[in-house]
């Protein structure tokens, strides 16, 4: 989940407790004082029938016509009144199955009250000479309860709208607000090795966005400066010594041309001089094409590759150097659409990339059969390589992409420990990865994935 997500439910969650705390709060007073004028009324008949009970010697009969004259009756009313104890220790005659507690405020003499759904009861205890009375009057009050009723289903029906329209607003707002980081992600995601060049737009403004993207471009223009400078330090290294390895590398050769007649262990000096020489121009060679693989796609081509060709061109430049190679390329796996092979990248690069493990697959399998193979999957480009040389061994497996490492079973090849690495580099530069499989003393299988151009 996403942190616009995050917000939103967030926000929604937020807002679900703000208004279910105000619903509630509604609700309750509702429910106290709604009912309070209806109570009112029913202790005012209490009153009455009291009234009528306490009159000694009037005439009850006009009390009653009075009362009904001027004094409507309620939906259902009921009048109830009975006897108490003559002691005045309420021990009532419970005719009316309401609460002890009901019962209870009636001893006190106070008024009571009580509600079951919609029907309302009053009550009150008075003294009639030796005698003890409990009035008490019920009713129904349809209107005030429906109402009620209806306020809670506007409650309920009012909580789930607004939690949806808080999610949608709240979805909305958050969308506005992240508008432009994800505008950030999105021109961040499109910077990479080969255009390290390329910043942000600026931003005017003070905000944390603002600062976020110069943060980003200062951190690039570090990046950048690092890359080149380590760069150009290996590049002007390199260039700097190759003279003088030049000078003692052809020093040396005349030195072995001309020694014919010099002491046996004298010329194997020479040649052991001369040998170490071209061996650390090789080394100062890879060391620079390791430079400069991580480069600036500012400063290089890029364009569309057919792979199919790179393939053959591979073949070609290998039997230059390996005239007894044994590869045998396999096409048989291309799709029909020539275009789902394209490479959009450097060819150089790439075919460097490749023809040093096609090479390593032919020299480490003393040039028996090398299968270089083509293929497409919904979103590769795959070259594989398999060979049946020497394989490597399981526990050194994960140190064949580190500069200058050689597996313990290649004493007897020559080699640097720089190709891989420099593979490695070239093929992630351009997006892409290398799988291996291996079995020692059995071969191994090398695929490089690589995204397709459509």
């Amino acid at each position: 989940m996403n942190l616009n997500t995050r917000i939103t439910f967030l926000f929604a969650i937020l807002s679900a407790v703000i208004i279910s705390l105000l619903s509630g709060f509604v609700w309750y007073f509702a429910n106290e004082f709604a009912f309070e004028d209806f109570y009112k009324r029913l202790e005012a008949r209490v009153n009455i029938a009291s009234q009528i009970k306490l009159a000694t010697g009037a005439n009850t009969v006009e009390y009653r016509e009075a009362r009904q004259k001027y004094l409507e009756r309620l939906p259902q009313e009921e009048e109830q009144v009975f006897l108490a104890d003559k002691a005045s220790k309420i021990a009532f005659d419970k005719r009316v199955h309401l609460p002890s507690s009901f019962y209870k405020t009636i001893e006190s003499g106070q008024m009571a009250r009580y509600r079951n759904e919609n029907v309302f009861y009053a009550g009150k205890y008075l003294k009639q000479g030796p005698n003890g009375y409990i009035v008490i009057i019920s009713a129904k009050d349809p209107y005030g309860y429906r109402e009620l009723k209806d306020l809670q289903k506007i409650l309920f029906a009012g909580f789930f709208l607004s939690v949806a329209l808080s999610y949608f607003v709240g979805r909305k707002f958050s969308d506005f607000t992240f508008k432009p980081i994800r505008e950030l992600i999105k021109k961040a995601k499109g910077i990479s090795a080969e255009n390290l060049h390329q910043r942000l737009p600026l931003i005017k403004g003070s905000d944390e966005i603002a600062e976020i993207t110069q943060t980003f471009n200062d951190m690039l223009d570090r990046l950048q400066t690092a890359f080149e400078t380590q760069n150009n330090f290996i590049s002007n290294a390199s260039h700097e010594l190759r003279t003088p390895l030049t000078i003692i590398s052809g020093e040396a050769e005349l030195a072995v041309f001309r020694a014919g007649h010099l002491d046996p262990e004298f010329q194997k000096s020479l040649a052991t001089i001369q040998a170490e020489a071209e061996r650390l121009e090789n080394i100062l060679t890879s060391l620079l094409s390791l430079a400069q693989s991580g480069f600036d796609g500012e400063k290089q081509r890029w364009e569309d590759i057919r792979l199919d060709e790179l393939i053959w061109d591979v073949k070609e430049s290998i039997d230059l150097v390996n005239p007894e190679n044994q590869i045998r390329i396999d096409l048989s796996k291309l799709p029909d659409n020539p275009e789902s092979i394209n490479l959009h990248g450097n060819l150089n690069l790439i075919k460097l990339a490749v023809t040093n493990i096609v090479n390593n697959a032919c020299k480490y399998s003393d040039n028996r059969v090398v299968d270089l193979g083509l293929s497409v999957t919904r979103t590769n480009i795959v070259i594989s390589v398999k060979d049946q040389g020497i394989g490597i061994p399981e526990d050194e497996l994960q140190h064949v992409f580190e500069p200058f490492f050689r597996a313990s079973n290649t004493t007897r090849y020559n080699g640097y420990g720089v190709g891989l690495p420099l593979s490695l580099n070239i093929i992630r530069l351009h997006k892409g990865s290398i799988a291996i499989k291996t079995v020692q003393e059995s071969g191994t299988e090398m695929s490089i994935l690589l995204p397709r151009a459509l």
